[in-house]
């Protein structure tokens, strides 16, 4: 593939592939995020949270891999598991191994708020996504996507 002019501006087949990416994905993350608010009192981020915590040995992680998991800064998920520790969804505890780590671990009623939210949240991505394309699209969609993030299809919000 030849290596783009960097100086151009996007234009054509590359500005709207662009565009209906970008669109696509607020969309679709804002329809997700206004229904777990309303139906579970869960943002969308606060949801993944829960759901990479479940899909963790021991229901817990280090804040550092959680953050990389959900692809937010270490500040922000500091803040989002500050609230959702004052919710009682999520607790703190201590490395026994390293007195500076700090684990985020789901509490039994984080997993029942994430079992409740999971049907709302399943439901929307099946209604406004993976409903939209037959099996063999979303292989390749897959495929498509996996060249952009290698290794981001591992348990993402939508498990």
């Amino acid at each position: 593939m030849a290596e783009p002019d960097a100086s151009r501006g996007l234009a054509g087949a590359e500005l709207s592939a662009w565009r209906s990416f970008l669109g696509a994905h607020a969309a679709i993350t804002r329809a997700l995020d206004a229904e777990l608010e309303a139906a579970h009192g869960l943002t969308l981020s606060e949801y993944e949270v829960l759901l990479r915590l479940a899909q963790a040995d021991g229901r817990r992680l280090r804040m550092s891999e959680l953050a990389d998991r959900v692809l937010l800064t270490r500040s922000r998920i500091t803040r989002l598991v500050d609230g959702l520790e004052a919710a009682g969804l999520v607790r703190r505890a201590t490395c026994p191994s390293d007195a500076r780590g700090l684990f985020a671990e789901l509490t039994g009623a984080g997993a029942s708020r994430l079992a409740a939210a999971g049907g709302t949240h399943v439901a929307g991505v099946r209604e406004r996504f993976s409903g939209r394309f037959g099996e063999a699209e979303l292989d390749e969609l897959a495929r498509q996507l996996r060249r952009l993030a290698p290794g981001a299809d591992d348990g993402g919000c939508a498990a």
